[in-house]
């Protein structure tokens, strides 16, 4: 029977976990479907808040912070699903985007992962998908920034992408599977786009859809520690081009010790 995995990554998140699984809670995907929350070593009582007021959640404890590809493949190896939705801490589900999205890959056997329309509280949308991370797609985005009117149309239209937001990615067991799950390389930040490099570069594709949409209220792990995930971010960033772009990794590497920003190893 064709299910779904919901895996939830949190670190010191309890008030955002609270609201995400009553989200789900509220208005429960069609499907059937289990859920799983990965602790990397919170301090905030989220673990026990899950277990007395969420009983039929599972738990992973990871009892360290392992960093969210770890957890996520933690919560992924955890869990049975036909189909699994990595899902942050820090959203709330609307009603029938879970389902949607399950019925976007149901119709499309060529497609491995779907993402949703992304907003934030306000219901501004953001930029939750795009081309691949190199030299050339950095430094236009910094030229040519992105202006919020680019963003709202762009996000409105369905579209074949190189990778979508690990904020909110369904994706078929098979294919995650596949590809070795999330590298875990990548303590925080780029896991997403990389996976979905991995997941293209079997011939499979990404579908960004606005027929789904969740709320992503953003960061309150990282409000917690801002100088340790600015950390974490820089070393991903070395991290993929290391992998991805090896020639262009040096003069990464240099440009953040101009900026003062390289992080030491």
């Amino acid at each position: 029977m064709t299910s779904l995995s919901i895996v939830i990554v949190t670190y010191n998140a309890r008030a955002s976990v609270a609201a995400c699984l009553r989200s789900l809670s509220d208005t429960p995907p069609a499907i059937p479907h289990d859920i799983t929350i990965v602790d990397n070593a919170s301090t905030d009582g989220v673990m026990p808040m899950v277990a007395a007021d969420w009983a039929a959640v599972n738990i992973v404890d990871m009892g360290r912070n392992a960093g969210f590809a770890v957890a996520t493949n933690a919560g992924i190896r955890a869990s049975a699903g036909t189909y699994v939705l990595l899902l942050n801490s820090d959203t709330m589900v609307r009603a029938g985007a879970i389902d949607t999205l399950v019925a976007t890959l149901e119709a499309a056997p060529d497609v491995a992962i779907a993402g949703p329309r992304i907003v934030d509280g306000g219901g501004e949308p953001e930029l939750s998908f795009g081309r691949m991370i190199s030299p050339v797609a950095e430094i236009r985005q910094k030229v040519l920034g992105r202006r919020a009117e680019w963003i709202a149309r762009e996000t409105r239209r369905e579209q074949f992408v190189d990778w979508v937001s690990g904020a909110c990615l369904l994706v078929r067991r098979a294919d995650a599977e596949a590809v070795g799950l999330l590298d875990e390389r990548f303590f925080l930040y780029t896991e997403d786009v990389d996976f979905c490099a991995a997941v293209r570069a079997r011939g499979r594709r990404v579908l960004f859809t606005p027929r789904a949409e969740i709320v992503h209220l953003r960061g309150q792990s990282r409000a917690t520690a801002p100088h340790a995930a600015s950390l974490a971010y820089r070393r991903s960033h070395l991290a993929f081009y290391e992998k991805h772009h090896p020639t262009w990794a040096p003069w990464l590497r240099l440009y953040l010790r101009l900026k003062g920003e390289l992080p030491s190893d």
